[in-house]
């Protein structure tokens, strides 16, 4: 990536933030003044409020040439530091792709730290879809809106791991940050946690960092990093926009299941149309199930099982493709809290019949995590039907 540094905004020297922030920036993001910024969202104005977190708060704003931009303020007890901050900002600046959140420019003024992104009209998929129901949108009752937005995050997922040099492993792909255009088409956004991977390298071992719901067990119990944390994380999104539901906010059936036991639990007593969102009163059953069992192979609970994310688009694009289904193990859950559905912090299968087994994975399951090693039994997920 070709970075250049703002050496000739002397004013700024003296700032902390602004100091790690010169060799870092690129050229192309658009520094705006905090005036213009709070301009912009009418003094941040509560009305403008269009989303927030632990990060701080996002607004909608009018800059002065018209354009309708998203203002992502962090606030001074953000979960995203400086060093994130930068992160955010170095890697999507240089990445342009139609599944990814465009960066217009930033503010580094004092201790204020704000991120100018694209407005995108229909908010996120978590407000969008798994929402109240006043919030959600009309056209998502429609199948191949969902079939959209599954495919196009898929294939932003494929460029940051495949595409981009060097690849790049987001972290926290969930449905609040896979924002959704006038046309409900995804662009994946908020790079603040995400890693850069080089190809010569099998995995990162890091902090573990995201949101629990999408996080791959081996990644949250050892802290070890591949782009199949991601495929996880993707899986369960996949589960989410098919059955309408959120992952973190849900528990099924008599024994609180999450929502990846649950479609196991379903799948594996022949239900597996159980799980498609009542709000859709016309599918196609079979490529319905075919996301379902792509969502199961996503979220296997050793990584090396799982799919890459080139292999998740062809099994969601391609009916020819038969998922071989002998190749398909118990998904991984990974536990927090005090209900049924999270244990006291463990970790393992997510069999449905876990209370009378009681079965727990080894850690040496996990630690096998090269996504294309001799061992990856990934490649043999599929087969095509002979024509």
């Amino acid at each position: 990536m070709g970075f250049t540094c703002f050496g000739s905004f002397n004013p700024w020297k003296q700032n902390k933030t602004r100091t790690q922030a010169e060799g870092i920036v690129a050229d192309n993001v658009r520094l705006f003044s905090y005036q213009s910024l709070r301009s912009a969202a009418e003094n941040f104005h509560p009305s403008n409020k269009i989303g927030g977190g632990g990060y701080g708060v996002v607004y909608k704003g009018i800059l002065r040439d018209g354009t309708n931009v998203a203002i992502k303020s962090l606030s001074a007890e953000s979960k995203q530091g400086t060093k994130e901050f930068l992160t955010e900002i170095s890697l999507i600046s240089e990445i342009r792709h139609s599944n990814l959140v465009q960066l217009l420019g930033c503010c580094i003024e004092g201790n204020r730290r704000i991120l100018v992104y694209e407005y995108l009209e229909n908010n996120s998929l978590a407000n969008a879809l798994l929402g109240s129901k006043g919030k959600r949108i009309p056209a998502l009752v429609e199948w191949h809106k969902r079939a959209a937005i599954c495919l196009g995050t898929a294939s932003g997922l494929v460029f940051l791991h495949d595409e981009s040099n060097p690849p790049i492993v987001h972290r926290d792909i969930k449905a609040s940050n896979i924002l959704l255009d006038e046309n409900c088409l995804p662009r994946i956004g908020d790079f603040g946690l995400a890693k850069l991977f080089p190809d010569n390298v099998t995995h990162v071992s890091t902090r573990v960092a995201g949101t629990v719901g999408y996080l791959a067990p081996e990644y949250a119990l050892l802290g070890q990093l591949t782009k199949k944390a991601d495929v996880y994380s993707f899986g369960v999104v996949l589960l989410e926009i098919i059955s309408g539901k959120s992952s973190s906010k849900n528990a099924f059936g008599d024994d609180l299941l999450v929502l990846v036991e649950w479609a196991w639990k379903l799948r594996e007593e022949g239900r597996i149309l159980e799980i498609v969102d009542s709000d859709l009163k016309e599918y196609p059953k079979e490529e319905v199930t075919r996301f379902v069992k792509v969502a199961l192979f996503c979220t296997q609970a050793a990584p090396n099982q799982r799919p890459s994310m080139k292999q998740v688009v062809e099994m969601l694009s391609r009916p020819e493709i038969v998922l071989n289904e002998k190749a398909l193990t118990e998904p991984g859950i990974f536990r927090v809290g005090g209900s049924a559905a999270h244990n006291n912090g463990s970790w393992g299968s997510g069999s449905s019949e876990r209370n009378s087994s009681n079965r727990r994975l080894n850690k040496k399951t996990f630690l096998n995590t090269q996504g294309h090693s001799d061992n990856d039994s990934s490649q043999y997920l599929t087969e095509v039907l002979p024509r």
